[in-house]
């Protein structure tokens, strides 16, 4: 089958080996860009805040994308919306390739669906919070919605006892002991009320004027709402409601009243009305990059494992090296990673990447300590090396982000955090030799080392 292209494909592509930072990215108009700092709102809900402390302290999560774009294997819903930077290569017109991507609604049959099996892996690759995408912006449900027979459940997985797919997600994951979140798309393409049919739908958002045609919108806004009333009562307790499609807010679809009974349900319930400023966006979340410097404020870098969210034929991903160096370069600056890994048509994981994910988890066996439940140190970068520490401060973790294809090193410096006593190497809990000279640390890095990043544990002076 041939896969959808995008005119910025090759931009996404450079993310399968290296990530973007947030200083150098490009201009992609599929990334959400981040809010700023400035424009955060500390909870007022005791409940909230407890919870966002507890996901502050995982460090590591999953987001997966899947749906019809997956049997396509294409970037997500991207290709039916008809913006200048979208080019596809199946139809040139675009209402026969709009039609041809909601077709795929009548072959998707993931016979070998196994949320037991993406569960088990993520909890191996050391992951702690999950997010499973219920409905991306082309509409399609990943779950049995009682308001749209556009899903999963009426297609040729009906007859299957699992086709309440998210139901069964969320299930597996909870048994693992994950935080529990649920991505959904605030905008919905395929609903009439959203892009209704008697005019054309040339970009991302609703196609009308609302002032003109006030009664569909509200239409769209009772509809977007017994959806997420639906998810966030009859799909267990949640942890998280991830909402995306910044281009719709929270509050034109009435999110405060909405959270006010959710939280009744899901007490705590943490809030990510990305992008959109103010109080409903408890945590925010830079997409494909990292910040510059650390962040004080809750937040999550979401960045893919190849190049696109959701499932591509072929695609290129990234090393366990190159992962664990995004998270410890996050987790350095006060966040948390959420990796995007894309379930093929079948439902399943992938082998090759089951196998990376194994080899984050086997790291992360041994290094974790300097990961999770840490916080952000002043001096918290100096080279190749990341800096996190213990909750009061008093022990301090270094962890060299080796790159793909170095040797491990025979000494490891850096400045200002100066160890009191003896240095620890994590991965074997074997006392190290170093020395300090003009407030310069020198590691002596073991001799037959694993080239791999490298943890430290020690004392600050």
């Amino acid at each position: 089958m041939k896969t959808i292209k995008l005119a910025a494909l090759a931009a996404i592509f450079a993310a399968s080996t290296i990530y973007v930072s947030a200083q150098d990215k490009s201009d992609q108009s599929f990334v959400h860009e981040q809010s700023e700092v400035k424009d955060y709102v500390w909870p007022e809900d005791q409940q909230v805040m407890q919870k966002l402390k507890h996901w502050q302290d995982q460090k590591f999560g999953v987001l997966m994308h899947w749906g019809l774009y997956s049997q396509i294997g294409c970037c997500e819903s991207w290709p039916i919306c008809s913006e200048d930077w979208i080019r596809r290569e199946h139809f040139p017109d675009y209402e026969k390739d709009k039609q041809w991507y909601w077709s795929h609604k009548d072959s998707l049959n993931p016979v070998k669906f196994n949320p037991e099996q993406w569960a088990s892996v993520m909890k191996k690759a050391g992951m702690k919070y999950m997010l499973f995408t219920t409905k991306h912006h082309d509409g399609f449900c990943m779950y049995d919605s009682k308001y749209t027979d556009f899903s999963i459940a009426h297609g040729p997985f009906a007859n299957n006892p699992r086709k309440n797919v998210a139901k069964e997600v969320f299930d597996a994951y909870r048994k693992q002991g994950f935080m529990i979140g649920c991505y959904f798309s605030k905008p919905d393409w395929h609903s009439k009320w959203f892009w209704n049919p008697y005019y054309a739908t040339p970009r991302r958002g609703i196609n009308y004027k609302i002032d003109q045609h006030p009664d569909w919108w509200q239409n769209y806004v009772k509809f977007t709402q017994n959806q997420l009333s639906e998810l966030t009562s009859d799909y267990g307790k949640l942890d998280i409601l991830w909402l995306d499609g910044g281009w719709v807010t929270g509050d034109q679809i009435g999110l405060d009243s909405l959270l006010v009974e959710a939280r009744k349900r899901n007490p705590g319930l943490i809030s990510v009305d990305r992008t959109i400023r103010g109080k409903n966006e408890n945590y925010q979340t830079p997409e494909q990059g990292i910040p510059a410097t650390q962040l004080n404020i809750p937040w999550e870098s979401c960045i893919t494992l190849s190049h696109a969210w959701g499932y591509i034929p072929g695609a290129k991903f990234k090393s366990p090296t190159k992962v664990v160096g995004i998270l410890s370069e996050i987790v350095a600056k006060g966040g948390c990673l959420a990796l995007g890994v894309g379930p093929t048509p079948e439902g399943t994981i992938q082998p090759e990447v089951q196998k990376i994910l194994l080899e984050i988890g086997n790291w992360m066996n041994r290094n974790g300590e300097a990961i999770y439940n840490t916080v952000i140190t002043p001096h918290y970068n100096d080279g190749k090396t990341w800096f996190t520490a213990s909750k009061n401060g008093k022990t301090l973790y270094a962890i060299y982000a080796i790159e793909d294809g170095e040797e491990a090193p025979q000494t490891i410096t850096w400045t200002v955090n100066r160890p009191k006593g003896k240095l620890t190497l994590l991965n074997t809990g074997k006392t190290v030799k170093y020395t300090v000279k003009d407030n310069q640390v020198t590691v002596q890095v073991p001799a037959g080392t694993k080239a791999e990043p490298l943890a430290f544990k020690f004392e600050k002076k």
